[in-house]
């Protein structure tokens, strides 16, 4: 049974401010839990119904599994219609990305990104992919959001999202900076190379002014039909393809 003070910080952590005071999120659903128990993520509790079979989820003697009621289980998740698990992880703090750490590879930058169902998908297109990390300016949508965790299903686990000033990270980092533009060179005939970043902008601004300024090549999926624009999420999917294939 759930005590009032663990259903108060459960329900808490729907809330940013919150899950910044209490270094913790939430995630949902049997087959996201799995990903971060078997993660890097340092997972506290698992709280699962009856009708779960926890068996499976315990793998370490360091995590507090507790059998709650469904209706225990309704109250504190953020889902219309609640799975049968709940965990609350730890938010990890990593370093800040240097140079040699990206040098090699592609990453991926986000400017304003607010959609969590936008964010959640480009982080599970990003582990698809095998692109490990994800650097974001500070308006762009937390990644411990309920609805990106539950967007990204678990890829959250395997790739590191950063947040910090665009202009101060891209100022300093000396690897090619392609920006997604409406103006820029085909995507289809551009030779990527081996090592860069991907800027990805705002859904309904694109790139601000000042991370325009920071791109070295701006890049364009040509539009064949009528549609004003693409999702950025869908545009995501296309530059990691491309990326890849070449």
């Amino acid at each position: 049974m759930l005590s009032k003070s663990q259903i108060n910080l459960l329900k808490s952590l729907q809330q940013k401010k919150f899950r910044r005071e209490h270094g913790l999120f939430i995630v949902e659903g049997h087959k996201s839990i799995t990903e971060f128990i078997n993660s890097a993520y340092p997972v506290e509790a698992v709280y699962y119904t009856p009708s779960f079979d926890s068996k499976m989820l315990k793998l370490s003697q360091k995590i507090n599994f507790c059998e709650i009621s469904v209706t225990e289980l309704e109250r504190v998740s953020s889902l219309k219609t609640p799975q049968d698990a709940l965990a609350l992880v730890k938010i990890p703090e990593w370093p800040v990305l240097q140079h040699e750490q990206l040098k090699g590879k592609f990453s991926l930058v986000l400017d304003g990104i607010q959609d969590p169902g936008n964010m959640g998908t480009i982080i599970r297109i990003a582990d698809w992919f095998g692109i490990d990390s994800i650097i974001c300016s500070e308006d762009t949508v937390d990644a411990y959001n309920p609805k990106v965790v539950q967007a990204c299903m678990g890829s959250l686990a395997r790739v590191k999202v950063h947040y910090t000033s665009l202009i101060e990270f891209l100022s300093k980092i000396k690897l090619p900076v392609y920006g997604a533009l409406l103006d820029g060179a085909n995507i289809y005939q551009t030779d990527f190379g081996k090592e860069g970043l991907i800027v990805m902008g705002n859904e309904g601004n694109g790139l601000s002014p000042e991370v325009q300024k920071m791109v070295n090549k701006a890049i364009t999926i040509p539009r064949i039909g009528k549609a004003e624009s693409l999702n950025v999420a869908i545009a995501t999917a296309l530059f990691c393809s491309e990326i890849t294939r070449k």
